[in-house]
């Protein structure tokens, strides 16, 4: 026999403001199970205080969340469905203003006005003398950068206190294209004191992390410094672009792959502080 307290899921759907069909796809996808469920008829049975969730879930799905994240909102205590909703919110706002900047630059690139885009960058060049570095090579697309970036350089610095210590700005240098479409590979390289006492540490990991150790050459780099915003991908592609586009009117020819040089702190930087060369060997 059915609770006389519980709501048919008609008259549920009347009081949550959802349709019957909202409500069967809730509980198809665990984000909302009906109290009761007629074991003969199939007929599903809510109670009025599953009201709040009901409506909580309709409202989260209209922001795009992903399912999970909508369940791990619902779920939370307290506060701390607001920080999680935040949380996903922040996020969506760093994806959306990257999409911006990245249809401002198509805008321009299909208009004719990429010069325009490329005078916001002052391009310069700079010799670098040969060092030595330990390196380690991986094979990532453009999502999966950003964190291999700062665990692989993060490894190496560590590493590096084996070798001497670091001499320069850890950079990367990327072999081959990386996209969403490409996986380069891409090579992050700390630069270090000890070359004897890197080798040795090269060679007793073996093929752990893809690590190594080599003499960068030296090299004239053409170079654009960016601020941490600007860093992220596709903005960053700009960057490269602009660089591009100097060494060509320079008559400047590629002596080698490019690369980004990270010479700032970057959880100690603000948005707009500098923290990155974008930069190409030139001869």
């Amino acid at each position: 026999m059915v609770d006389e307290g519980l709501l048919t899921i008609g008259a549920f759907a009347a009081r949550a403001r959802l349709s019957a069909k909202a409500l069967r796809l809730y509980d198809r996808l665990g984000l909302l199970a009906p109290a009761h469920v007629d074991e003969v008829s199939g007929y599903r049975y809510y109670r009025a205080g599953q009201v709040e969730r009901a409506r909580l879930v309709a409202m989260l799905r209209r922001l795009d969340m992903p399912l999970a994240r909508i369940a791990e909102v619902v779920e939370a205590a307290g506060t701390e469905g607001a920080d999680r909703l935040a949380a996903y919110w922040a996020d969506v706002e760093a994806r959306v203003a990257g999409q911006r900047t990245l249809v401002e630059y198509l805008r321009g690139r299909l208009s004719g006005r990429s010069s325009e885009l490329y005078g916001k960058f002052e391009v310069e060049t700079v010799d670098v003398p040969a060092q030595v570095v330990i390196t380690e090579t991986r094979h990532t697309l453009a999502d999966e950068l950003p964190a291999w970036i700062g665990a692989s350089l993060g490894r190496l610095e560590a590493a590096a206190r084996e070798c001497g210590g670091v001499t320069a700005a850890p950079f990367v240098v990327y072999h081959s294209e990386v996209s969403m479409e490409s996986d380069g590979p891409a090579e992050s390289c700390v630069p270090v004191a000890d070359e004897a006492a890197a080798r040795a540490w090269a060679a007793g990991q073996g093929r752990r992390w893809e690590a190594g150790v080599r003499v960068e050459p030296a090299r004239r780099l053409a170079y654009t410094r960016i601020s941490k915003a600007q860093v992220a991908h596709p903005q960053i592609l700009a960057a490269f672009e602009a660089v591009e586009a100097w060494m060509e009117r320079e008559g400047l020819e590629y002596d080698g792959p490019c690369r980004e040089i990270y010479f700032a702190e970057w959880d100690a930087a603000g948005a707009e502080d500098p923290v990155c060369d974008v930069a190409f060997p030139v001869r």
